[in-house]
């Protein structure tokens, strides 16, 4: 399964069993349509998708403090959209 499939699948999964705002997911939707197959952003989107499984809207508030919350994801996502803001990646057609 390429990244952008397991992409998609955490954040349906996200919204759908661990409420996943819907404007963050827009926003993930967002980035994966601006990528290819193939990208440089490897190692980042492999990152949210993990964040993603971890996600827990109520995450690092807790006793162990254990989960991914908005503020986490958001912060990811922020990066990953300045990143494709300074370089473009060409229109998959």
């Amino acid at each position: 399964m390429d990244t952008l499939t397991r992409l998609h699948m955490a954040t349906a999964k996200a919204q759908q069993q661990d409420d996943l705002p819907d404007y963050l997911a827009a926003r993930i939707i967002a980035i994966a349509s601006q990528l290819q197959s193939s990208h440089s952003l490897q190692d980042e989107l492999d990152e949210l998708i993990e964040q993603l499984v971890l996600y827990d809207t109520y995450g690092q508030t807790g006793y162990i403090g254990m989960g991914v919350n908005n503020l986490i994801l958001e912060g990811t996502i922020c990066r990953l959209e300045e990143k494709l803001k300074d370089n473009p990646l060409p229109v998959q057609e």
